[in-house]
């Protein structure tokens, strides 16, 4: 340490005053800690004594007695922060903190309420941080210099404290800033560190002493081999015995075992550990390899297992269990909001409480001011003042201006004042224009645009303004575009007309310019002339002529700028005998005498720094001292040594110019206040004053200062001022104090604070009533009724010394300038109006007016009212010194759910560690519940310097709450409390019980709908093609039975018609296959597996190829051979370790015999690689087929029955569960004949096909349908659209394709490959008017949305718009609905989204609130019946409800394939029948809900048409509070929140809800994501989040349909592989 053995005092005076001067420019964040401390030492080199330096004892020394929770070490000595709180207690004691808050008795409140609530701490979950996330940038570029001109409000005055709590000892890693940096440089920027994300209750690292590793992996080993014992230690490091006693509290629910691993198991194949950065190829991936029909036990997996089978990990399940315990742990009273950890969610709406304190007083009677004495000598206008003084006493001086080291700069006499606004005012009359038309008339506005430290400049502009009778209007000075508010700046001057601006030259060339050097034209301004007002440029007017001073009258005198609390800036217009008037009552109440002097530290062009240091100041020839703002910054003394060396008898500042004086008084020894005789406080009025009043009192009593003299007072730019403390008589007994209950004041009522101190607010008064005012308290909402005695409300006043209007808004205007009280009846008390203040307060004994707070500060929660000056008290009163900067603390309320919400955003110091943050957050709860008996909805921190300023550098809460709800305040550290302060949710669904008869039901269900929900595709006729019959009369009878003998009929009869073409991404045919190719090619790889003697008939053959001819002609082969074909998507060369487990999978579940595959995928399932991820050892047989011999097989095999199984169709459904089912051949020929029927596939038609052709519909159509139907079919594969986008779309329009079928990823990658490129398309000549019908096949509800937009965007070449329709099938039915090309076009519904939670379908108008738009998911295939069954009675429903869609069909899977017979589950899934209505017939259970509706539209047949929507997946529904979500829902209102959003998933983990969002922009906006989409999910889901993950681009997993694996994302969650940027657990 530089100053260790100087001892400060010796130093000589000036090196003192250097020193404090730089501990002053680091606390205001003007220079880094770095420049300090080299700054420092090369100080105090010099005076250094060099002694040897022991190295410090800490694991010896004994804990210090402490305040904290636990008792911690001292900091090393070398730590920096430490080093930071050694320098600045030398200069002044105590760390930064707005002290225009403080008050000790507070400060000891809340600490009594923590220590009361430390039995039952609150074991928050701290969130999970990636470290490159908080190192954003290196310390000096994070906190900019503070450029404003300070902090108005926000101070940075110091505290002294008698002992300062030692710090806790800091971890030696975690000292410096400049650890932080290293850190991020040297593990990956992406890498997750085990110290960022620990929670405080978790155990932390050894000591220093034991080397730690850098950077340790997220991962868990894929495959753990089982002889390896599992590494505790590094899971679990012994704690330190500092940390024991802190994280004892929190042990019980941080215990948890962890289970081993099965020996025969092995873990599943996980994308998200792999995943690029870029969304990679999509893949299927089995969660947790659970098998449809497998059982549980045989579960091929090594995940660690809960109770619930639910996979954990320790860090992520620690968590949210920690966040479960919080939320399980009752408040105050056992409160029935709170989720508990079964299913009953119950939360009411919160009723009136019968103990709510209510007034009992009788109505307030007015109040009466003095009366306004009538003095002699009075002028009968200001200007008349100005004219008297500067003729009379031309050498007075009116004004001092300072320079920036605090000397007076000038002195602006009375004589001088009056020549230059002379001048002033002749010169905007008559030389801003030609002779004929001047520019200003009188009766026009002008822009002031002053700095604060020009005053003289100020004065003449605007007494030169009032000479000339042109109405002045002082602004800010604008510094740039960007200024908080400027807009709005522009508004008022738009609004009031102003087209001129007065500056100085100095200020003008200081001004934002254009590279022309033109002003620069300010956001929302109106067109700005600017004239310069120095001397130099003013011209003298002539002898005869002289400004003409009329009496004052009511017309404006100049229109004072007010910023409303929603950030509006208005103009408040005062007229000219409202000045008069005021000034009047001024002198009359602080008892001005001529040739006073008075030191005036306040801003000048407004408030009371306006009233009484410019206009009343020169009504009564007073010398006023304007300290400017800069001068306080840098000599916080500065305003006591004015008023010493004058002997000033009035000063008039702010508590925080009171702070600054104590903070630096020990500079100055000698200075005396005794000549004050009036000390005005102009923020009196602000209840925290009254400690800031008493500090200063108790430290300059021994220099002079007189308790009497002490004036607080209250005012506003509406009723301009409202009270005033006379000065006192000396000896005579102060003013008492009001000690009120914040419980009490919180309801409107006064009620004496006795029982809790804690909560108890002291006020002091601020005098009695101005002269010649009448003052009323009203209620401040609803109509103005009076108030009771113990009743608080808005101060009304009536005057004729107020503001008149706001200037240019009649509206606004009529409710605060002209309201007229009315009494308990409603009936008006007078006709006189009186002015809104906007202050809060109320009338003590005596007649002295209280101030507890502003309305603009106001906030209503749950119709509770809190202060927002109140929160910030407390939450400066919780230990800020290490976590706030400068005490920048902003307090608003956003409204959330039909209620306001309470947020609080600070800056954190540069070098608060994220440990010291979380803790103060979590102890801000804890003290404003307990205190204010107020849940906060959401604590930020923010980086110091970032938030939006005002003029004079307090925060702009307008702005920074715009900030917040745009997403753009980006946060440091953020912690949402939704589940405590959600208070209004409405009342979950109680499940009704299941045991009613069918018969009730029955007549429940119709007359509730009005039918019962089923719907029948047409007919499935024998004979629909006439050409061949003609062509081959046995045709019809094997034609719906066997594939295979129409591949061979087609091969005899129409040999050469071409059935395939296959395309590459150029559009080039890469290969076709004709009829008699593909039966042969076929044939070839019949002979193969015939000759193979381990392959015999009926076994299970993989085919394993890209999509292409290939695989069609290995399918024919297989079936040709007798054998069962088994699809499956080949292993993704450059992801091999994610995609050849599922691969694995399939082969081990299906028991295949052999794999038929292609030359290349063959080498790489034997390579290196391939063996990283799976035992190559164990494959099957593989054929490669490329390059088989010509040879035909002895016989093509014919299946004894028409039942016997064609192929299994596997999938991995969204859930990540792994299902294959068998397809028979009858359901084969009934499936291609329904769509042949549907599509009207004949062999002269041509289809185009860009799907995967793995599963499902996809595969039907690509292998399948054409030789059934004859068609020809252009096959595109997928993957090739990522070299051509536009190939599909090309291909369409060059063989004019009627009828496509596509997936929404191909729907997807066009729209936005494709989105800004429909005229380069056009250019090149594409056309798609020729697109009949464009099917998307799918697995869930139609994605409206993107359909919507595609065909918008396509409109343009051709795309008609009723070209677009969706498909739907399942697992047990592989096409249930088909749009085709006869029928009505498919329709689109708008349901109400409430209704539909509770399973009821209600239609509502298009744009209705909480309407959901829903599209038919296409035609019924002919054969299909489908109705609409309660899942749980298994009974139908009516049409009006919503319920689980059965369907039976010829072409129903006939059951899963499973290795063990779960005959159960085959039962209940392919052959159950309803509980009632039809008790005779097979339905299979698709999993999905949706309803049937009538429409108005007609079928072929004439009928009305009945249509399908899909709504979700049952398996995938979410039910929270008794209601059933659908992920996709809030997940469509989670991408809408921000537009750093690119993709978000949603799942439930024990009651809670977790929302996982990509994050497509920077890192820096991923804290910003939180609040958004906890708001959103509240405000149109009426469900609290419970976690909020945001991770990078392409984690969350999404299968080859392009649908979301939401249990696979909530599994690799839990056992903690998604590297996240930001983990929340929101309380």
């Amino acid at each position: 340490m530089t100053d260790r053995g100087v001892d400060l005092s010796t130093l000589p005076k000036e090196v003192r005053d250097q020193l404090a001067e730089l501990d002053l420019e680091l606390s205001e964040g003007d220079i880094t800690q770095k420049g300090y401390e080299k700054k420092r030492t090369k100080l105090l080199a010099p005076y250094i004594i060099q002694t040897p330096v022991a190295p410090p004892q800490n694991d010896a020394q004994p804990p210090a007695p402490s305040s904290s929770s636990h008792a911690p070490a001292p900091a090393p000595a070398n730590s920096s922060r430490y080093r930071e709180r050694r320098s600045r207690r030398t200069h002044r004691n105590g760390g930064t903190r707005d002290d225009r808050y403080r008050s000790d008795i507070h400060t000891e409140a809340v600490q009594a309420a923590l220590a009361k609530n430390k039995e039952e701490k609150m074991a928050l979950p701290m969130p999970t941080k990636r470290r490159s996330t908080y190192v954003q940038s290196p310390i000096e570029t994070r906190t900019p210099p503070d450029s404003s001109s300070g902090s108005e409000d926000e101070t940075s005055a110091r505290r002294q404290s008698s002992a300062v709590a030692p710090q806790p000892q800091v971890h030696p890693n975690l000292q410096s800033s400049d650890y932080w940096m290293n850190r991020s440089a040297q593990g990956s920027s992406t890498s997750s560190s085990a110290s960022s994300t620990m929670s405080h209750g978790e155990a932390k690292p050894q000591a220093q002493s034991q080397p730690q590793p850098q950077y340790k992996p997220q991962y868990q080993p894929l495959y753990q081999p089982h002889h390896q014992p599992q590494q505790q230690p590094q899971q679990q490091p012994h704690r330190q015995p500092q940390e024991q006693s802190r994280t004892a509290a929190v042990t019980d629910m941080l215990a948890h075992s962890r289970i081993a691993p099965s020996e025969n198991s092995a873990p599943p194949p996980d994308v998200t550990a792999v995943a690029p950065p870029s969304r990679g190829p999509r893949v299927d991936l089995p969660s947790n390899a659970v098998v449809r029909g497998m059982s549980r036990g045989h579960s091929r997996s090594s995940m660690m297992e809960t109770a619930d089978g639910v996979p954990v990990s320790s860090r992520v399940s620690t968590k949210i269990q920690q966040l479960l315990n919080t939320l399980k742990r009752p408040k105050r009273p056992p409160l029935s909001e709170f989720f508990t950890d079964d299913s009953e969610e119950i939360v009411q709406v919160p009723q009136p409480d019968p103990n709510t304190p209510r007034p009992e007083g009788r109505q307030i009677i007015p109040v009466k001011g003095e009366p306004l004495g009538v003095v002699s000598n009075w002028p009968p206008a200001l200007q008349a003042a100005l004219a008297r003084w500067g003729a009379t006493q031309g050498k007075s001086p009116a004004l001092t201006a300072l320079d920036i080291t605090g000397k007076p700069l000038y002195t602006l006499t009375y004589g001088k004042l009056w020549s230059r606004s002379v001048k002033l005012a002749y010169t905007l009359l008559n030389k801003l224009g030609t002779k004929n038309e001047q520019i200003l008339k009188p009766g026009d506005k002008v822009a002031l645009v002053y700095p604060n430290s020009d005053p003289g400049m100020f004065w003449v502009a605007f007494y030169g303004c009032l000479l000339a009778e042109v109405i002045p209007v002082p602004i800010e000075v604008p510094l740039s575009r960007k200024d908080a508010g400027i807009s709005q700046v522009g508004f008022l001057l738009g609004s009031c007309g102003v087209g001129l601006a007065l500056t100085s030259e100095i200020c003008l060339k200081g001004l934002p310019k254009t590279p022309t050097g033109e002003i620069l034209q300010f956001k929302g301004w109106p067109r700005m002339k600017w004239v310069i007002t120095d001397s130099k440029y003013l011209t003298k007017p002539s002898k005869d002529w002289q400004p003409h001073i009329p009496t004052a009258n009511t017309d404006p005198a100049y229109i004072e700028y007010k910023a409303s609390k929603e950030g509006t800036v208005v103009g408040v217009a005062v007229s000219k005998v409202a000045m008069l008037t005021h000034c009047q009552a001024l002198t009359q109440a602080c008892n001005y005498c001529e040739g006073e002097t008075l030191v005036n530290v306040l801003d000048f062009k407004k408030d009371m720094g306006l009233w009484h240091g410019v206009l009343t100041a020169v009504m009564n020839r007073i010398h006023t001292i304007s300290v400017p703002y800069a001068v306080m910054k840098a000599c916080p003394l500065s305003w006591v040594q004015r008023v010493h060396m004058n002997k000033a008898r009035v000063a008039l500042v702010k508590c925080r110019d009171l702070h600054w004086a104590m903070m630096a008084h020990r500079d100055q020894r000698d200075i005396s206040l005794a000549s004050l005789r009036m000390l005005i406080v102009a923020d009196g009025a602000n209840p925290w004053s009254v400690s800031s009043c008493d500090a200063f009192l108790n430290l300059f009593q021994s220099h002079g200062l007189k308790p009497e003299v002490i004036c607080p007072c209250a005012a506003s730019p509406e009723a301009m001022t409202v009270a005033i403390r006379r000065p006192g008589v000396p000896g005579a007994p102060l003013p008492a104090r009001a000690i009120l209950s914040m419980g009490g004041l919180s309801y409107g009522v006064i009620r004496v604070n006795t029982e809790d101190k804690n909560s108890a607010l002291t006020v002091q008064d601020v005098g009695h009533v101005m002269p010649g005012a009448l003052m009323c308290i009203v209620r401040p909402d609803g109509p103005p009724q009076l108030c009771k005695t113990d009743e608080i409300g808005e101060i009304i006043i009536n005057s004729r010394a107020g503001g008149t209007m706001y200037y240019g808004l009649p509206g606004l205007t009529k409710n605060t300038f002209e309201v007229i009280p009315v009494n308990a009846n409603g009936v008006p008390i007078g006709e006189i109006p009186f002015v809104r203040s906007g202050l809060l307060g109320f009338v003590g004994p005596g007649s002295l007016i209280f101030v507890v707070g502003k309305i603009e500060g106001l906030l209503m929660v749950s119709s509770r009212r809190h202060n927002a000056d109140d929160l910030v008290a407390t939450a400066l009163a919780v230990e800020p010194v290490k976590t706030v900067y400068r005490g920048r603390i902003a307090v608003f309320s956003v409204t959330v759910f039909y209620d306001e919400r309470v947020v609080i955003v600070a800056e954190q110091r540069p070098d608060a560690s994220e440990e010291d943050s979380f803790q103060w957050m979590s102890r801000v709860l804890q003290a404003i519940d307990s205190i204010h008996q107020v849940g906060l909805y959401c604590l930020a921190l923010v980086s110091a310097n970032t938030l939006p300023k005002t003029p004079l550098g307090g925060i702009h809460i307008s702005d920074t709450k715009q900030f917040f709800l745009d997403g753009n305040l980006h946060p440091c550290n953020i912690l949402m409390c939704p589940h405590t302060c959600v208070t209004n949710l409405p009342k979950p669904r109680q499940k009704q019980p299941v045991g009613v008869g069918p018969a009730s039901v029955m007549v429940g269900n119709l007359v509730a709908g009005k039918r019962i929900a089923q719907a029948v595709g047409r007919d499935l006729g024998m004979i629909e093609d006439q050409d061949l019959v003609r062509k081959l009369c046995m045709w019809p009878t094997v034609m719906h039975q066997y594939l295979t003998e129409a591949l061979q009929w087609r091969a005899q009869t129409d040999s050469d018609h071409v059935l395939y073409v296959l395309l590459n991404a150029k559009g080039v045919t890469v290969g076709t296959a004709t009829c008699v190719q593909l039966h042969k090619r076929a044939e070839k790889i019949a002979a193969a597996l015939s000759e193979k003697s381990s392959i015999n008939t009926g076994e299970n053959v993989v085919l394993l190829y890209p999509p292409g001819i290939d695989l069609i002609a290995a399918f024919y082969g297989c079936l040709y051979a007798g054998c069962v074909p088994v699809n499956v998507r080949p292993p993704h060369p450059q992801n091999l370790a994610a995609t050849l487990p599922t691969v694995r999978m399939i082969i081990d579940v299906s028991k295949a015999a052999c794999i038929l595959t292609t030359q290349n995928l063959m080498r790489i399932l034997r390579s290196k690689e391939a063996a990283a991820s799976v035992n190559i050892k164990t494959w099957p047989t593989i054929i490669d087929t490329d390059e088989l011999p010509r040879r035909r097989p002895p016989q093509i095999y014919k299946p004894p029955t028409a039942e016997m199984i064609a192929y299994l169709d596997f999938s991995v459904s969204t859930t990540g569960m792994l299902t294959g089912v068998k397809i028979s051949h009858a359901a084969v020929s009934a499936l291609c004949r329904s769509i042949k029927l549907q599509c009207e596939l004949y062999s002269s038609r041509q289809i185009a096909i860009c799907l995967d052709p793995y599963c499902g519909l996809g595969f039907v159509l690509w292998c399948l349908a054409s030789v059934y139907s004859g068609h020809q079919s252009i096959l595109i594969p997928p993957f090739e659209l990522e070299s051509s986008v536009s190939l599909w779309l090309s291909t369409l329009s060059q063989y004019r394709i009627r009828d496509t079928f596509c997936s929404y990823s191909v729907m997807e990658l066009c729209t936005k490959g494709l989105g800004t490129q429909t005229d380069l398309l056009k250019a090149r000549g594409v056309n798609l008017s020729c697109v009949r019908s464009c099917v998307v096949i799918a697995e869930e509800r139609p994605r409206l949305t993107l359909s919507q937009s595609f065909s918008k965007l396509f409109k343009d070449v051709g795309l008609s718009s009723r070209a677009v329709s969706t498909a739907f099938g399942s697992r047990v039915n592989l096409a249930i609905c088909l749009q085709g090309t006869t029928g009505p076009d498919p329709c689109t519904v708008y349901v109400d989204i409430k209704s539909l939670r509770h399973d009821r379908v209600r239609l509502v108008e298009r744009g209705a609130p909480q309407s959901l738009p829903l599209m038919e998911s296409g035609k019924i295939l002919p054969g299909v019946r489908v109705i609409i069954v309660n899942p749980e009675t298994k009974g139908p429903l009516g049409d009006s409800h919503l319920g689980e869609v059965w369907v039976n069909s010829p072409h129903n899977a006939s059951g899963y394939y499973t290795i063990y017979g779960e005959e159960s589950l085959q039962a209940d899934h392919f052959n159950t029948k309803l509980s009632f209505g039809d008790p005779h017939t097979l339905w299979a259970r698709t999993g999905y809900l949706g309803f049937v509706k009538r429409t108005e539209l007609l079928d072929a047949s004439g009928d009305r048409h009945d249509a399908l929507f899909v709504v979700g997946s049952l398996d995938e529904m979410l039910e929270l509070r008794g209601l059933r979500y659908h992920p996709t829902d809030i997940e469509t209102s989670v991408s809408r929140a921000h537009r750093s959003i690119a993709e978000s998933a949603v799942f439930t983990w024990t009651n809670l809800l977790v929302v996982v969002s990509e994050l497509c922009g920077s890192e820096q906006d991923a804290l910003d994501l939180v609040p958004l989409i906890t708001n959103v999910v509240l405000e149109e889901h009426h469900l609290i989040v419970g976690v909020v993950v945001i991770v990078d681009p392409g984690v969350i997993p999404i299968n080859s349909r392009g649908e979301k694996q939401r249990m696979h994302l909530r599994d690799s969650f839990l056992a903690d592989q998604l590297d996240p940027i930001y983990v929340a657990y929101n309380m």
